[in-house]
């Protein structure tokens, strides 16, 4: 995953598991290393409990053990290895 190569301004995927449908448009997903409840915006209508789903941000800081990634319904810090650059 992130090495010493996240820096700030690189976009960026962390991989979240969905756990279930909270509304309509609305997905409750466990995102590795962020220990907070999270819902995110998905109107798709064949989501399941336990799928995958990319969750793709901007790095706002790096320290030494994690990234703060922001926007697209985005706004929280993980450890360096529950993300990796876009390109990858």
């Amino acid at each position: 995953m992130a090495k010493g190569s996240i820096k700030v301004g690189d976009e960026v995927v962390i991989t979240a598991t969905v756990r279930k449908r909270v509304t309509q448009d609305r997905v409750s997903v466990l995102i590795p290393s962020y220990h907070q409840p999270h819902s995110i915006v998905d109107t798709t209508t064949n989501i399941s409990s336990g799928q995958k789903i990319d969750l793709i941000g901007e790095v706002t800081r790096v320290d030494e053990s994690t990234v703060t990634v922001s926007g697209r319904g985005l706004g929280i810090t993980v450890s360096r290895d529950a993300v990796r650059k876009r390109s990858e």
